[in-house]
């Protein structure tokens, strides 16, 4: 923190983005601000703060992804599916690395004189290759459990700093007096360390696992990092710490559930944090958030000023964050049914390429005919059908283990 005053930090800046009616409500001016202790004064380049977090969380994290994660995931009995991996072949490498992993129809053809392969052996090449370059257990383990102990550390932590707060208990607290509010310490570190956690989620992106709301995951990264950024500029503190902490009391259940999935031995506990979760999340991102929160910053703000620019562009983050939640409620929707019935296999968001779609693109080419259960009585059909499924998937990867080690 420091002592200068907000028109000397704002004047280091561009002056037309530091306008008074920018940032605070009508009536208030930067020499108001001058009424905090330059301790208690939310100053932009304070953000710098969360560079040097976020760089350091990254550090972190790949010391705990390598040396805490894997023994906390043998206890819980996770192991890597053990795979056929493709015959080296340079010039099907070279096409898959500078080219595509899919190739086309015409593009096979093409292969299949470059290589001396049949396109059968070619479109099984690619399978297999693209089977190599998927995400192990132990990586989306790694992963679920450094978000998992992250969120729950922030989780207690803003509890702690925020129990005792007025704006805890009553949210008109959060606007009393606003923006000449002064910041405390335990509040800017709060701050700091959540932009700088969402930071390095950010730096991280194109090398974590890609699933199918990767795009609604970088929106809800950036929108985090802007509101964040902007409400601490704005002195939007208060209702800024209440969002964080709503936020993590849901995403900690999310990614418990993830770890013991991607165990052996734990289906109950993790159906059991999973329907907590569900509970959790709609009660908190789709109740309370809108009729608490948002209801907050539209409504009872307008008790102690008047609307102005920020005002509508915190509102609009808020906004946005609010239909992400409603995205991933669907999502969460389309499981429940799955979960109830037993058939549930794979998280909604889990990545697209998964090795069940691998194999029924196998039996759509052909390549096998399984077994029909004709005599299976009704009331069993269900479970013995997808035996029955179960076990010629079994058969047949093992049989193209053996093929293709045959014709490579």
């Amino acid at each position: 923190m420091h002592g200068s005053s907000w028109k000397q930090c704002k004047m280091e800046l561009l002056p037309d983005v530091w306008r008074r009616d920018y940032w605070l409500p009508p009536g208030v001016t930067w020499e108001d601000m001058d009424k905090l202790a330059p301790w208690e004064r939310p100053l932009p380049r304070d953000l710098l703060v969360a560079v040097p977090l976020a760089l350091s969380f990254v550090v972190l994290r790949y010391v705990f992804e390598r040396f805490c994660a894997p023994p906390i995931g043998r206890r819980l009995g996770v192991r890597n599916r053990l795979r056929v991996t493709a015959t080296p072949s340079p010039q099907l490498e070279s096409f898959y690395m500078k080219q595509s992993t899919r190739p086309t129809q015409s593009d096979i053809i093409d292969l299949t004189s470059l290589c001396g392969k049949t396109q059968r052996q070619i479109e099984t090449w690619f399978r297999l290759r693209r089977r190599q370059d998927k995400p192990g257990q132990t990586k989306k383990f790694g992963e679920a459990a450094w978000r998992f102990f992250f969120y729950l550390t922030s989780f207690v932590g803003g509890l702690a700093c925020l129990i005792d707060t007025p704006w805890f208990w009553d949210l008109r607290e959060c606007w009393r007096e606003y923006p000449v509010q002064p910041l405390q310490r335990r509040h800017y570190w709060y701050y700091m360390v959540e932009l700088g956690f969402y930071g390095s989620l950010l730096l991280r992106i194109s090398v974590d696992i890609k699933r199918k709301d990767f795009r609604e995951q970088v929106i809800h990264h950036l929108a985090t990092v802007f509101l964040l950024s902007f409400s601490y500029c704005a002195n939007y503190i208060r209702i800024g710490t209440l969002v964080m902490l709503l936020h993590d009391s849901a995403d900690i259940l999310l990614e418990s559930a993830k770890m013991f999935n991607y165990g052996s031995g734990w289906r109950k506990v993790c159906d059991v944090l999973f329907v907590v979760f569900t509970a959790v999340f709609f009660l908190t991102r789709l109740v309370i958030f809108p009729s608490k929160i948002i209801h907050t910053t539209l409504i009872l703000s307008m008790e102690t000023f008047q609307p102005f620019a920020g005002y509508y562009f915190f509102n609009i983050l808020l906004m946005v964050l609010q239909g992400l939640h409603v995205f991933w409620a669907v999502l969460i929707l389309r499981m429940v049914p799955k979960f109830l019935t037993g058939k549930m296999e794979k998280d909604e968001r889990s990545d697209e390429d998964s090795e069940l779609e691998e194999d029924k693109e196998d039996v759509q080419g052909g390549e096998y005919s399984p077994t029909r259960c004709q005599d299976t009585p009704n009331f069993k059909l269900p479970p013995l059908s997808n035996n029955c499924v179960l076990n010629n998937l079994t058969k047949h990867r093992a049989s193209i283990a053996d093929r293709m080690r045959k014709a490579q």
